[in-house]
């Protein structure tokens, strides 16, 4: 099973270090396979890779796509979909 939502980064400076940190630190939490692209775009990344993250250079507004599959998947994307709700507990 493969769960797929889109949703915009409303922290102040995006997908940045530290968010990414924060991000891989969740997606490592579970067995899922979880990866996070660029909505509209084809290029996606691992989200348990800090390095992978940053390479899609997202800044804030930027509307994501995160996929996840596997057998933990639906609680893998709600804590991702929360830590980005939540702006990384940077604002």
């Amino acid at each position: 099973m493969e769960i797929v939502r889109t949703i915009s980064l409303g922290n102040r400076y995006g997908l940045h270090a530290r968010a990414s940190t924060r991000l891989a630190q969740t997606a490592q939490q579970f067995k899922a396979s979880i990866r996070v692209g660029r909505a509209g775009t084809a290029e996606e990344v691992d989200a348990k890779s800090i390095i992978a993250m940053l390479t899609l250079g997202a800044p804030k507004g930027v509307e994501l796509s995160v996929k996840a599959s596997g057998e933990d998947a639906e609680k893998a994307m709600a804590a991702v979909i929360r830590l980005i709700e939540e702006n990384f507990g940077e604002d």
